[in-house]
């Protein structure tokens, strides 16, 4: 099913969330039509993508549901790595999983640029062959120390050797590339949370922006 929109409209020194651009500002009961350019709805790009459409990519998800389909923001997540058909090798208590459904909410985060001609025709085989070793056997996991993270980030960092380059920690990877993602997944939750129970969400604009 279509993601629904959500818009923003700027009035009354305030964003206006909502799903129908109004008429009528719901704060002032004020004619919206006119109003200025800051009025007038804009779609907010969602953080979430179709998983499988998107190729060579570190994926998120939730471990049950879906993002937008009740998750809490504390529940447990699951990361895979896509090939080049958008099919997601990821690893679980199972072993390794080759997935081409059931990834298709999800923050997506790109791992190769378009001019790295050489990697771009080696992706699928440097994945499969990295996948295949002993070291993702299904009695290896252990949800905490080695799990799917460990196996997407070893994935990740063993590509990065090859090319000579510096290998990131847990932490790295994570504060420079998923946390920044997450925290726009985060803002956009709560608002498809609060635009589920009302038709409005205001907030109030902070100082700075009212002034402009």
């Amino acid at each position: 099913m279509a993601e629904a929109a959500i818009l923003r409209v700027r009035h009354c020194r305030a964003d206006i969330f909502c799903r129908r651009p109004p008429a009528r500002c719901p704060a002032c009961g004020r004619p919206l039509r006119g109003a200025g350019l800051p009025a007038a709805p804009l779609r907010l790009p969602s953080p979430f993508r179709h998983g499988h459409r998107q190729p060579r990519a570190f994926l998120l998800r939730p471990t049950a549901g879906t993002f937008l389909g009740g998750y809490d923001g504390k529940s447990d997540l699951h990361v895979g790595i896509t090939n080049s058909h958008g099919v997601v090798y990821n690893y679980n208590e199972e072993g390794i999983h080759r997935a081409e459904t059931g990834w298709e909410q999800c923050i997506s985060i790109p791992l190769v640029q378009p001019d790295m001609f050489g990697l771009l025709q080696e992706w699928d085989k440097l994945l499969e062959e990295f996948s295949v070793g002993e070291a993702w056997l299904p009695h290896r996991y252990e949800e905490h120390d080695y799990n799917c993270y460990t196996y997407a980030l070893a994935f990740i960092n063993s590509v990065l050797a090859a090319q000579g380059k510096q290998q990131m920690s847990k932490s790295e990877f994570t504060e420079k590339f998923v946390i920044p993602q997450t925290k726009k997944a985060s803002k956009y939750i709560t608002l498809h949370q609060e635009l589920t129970a009302n038709e409005f969400y205001v907030v109030p604009l902070p100082d700075q922006e009212k002034r402009c």
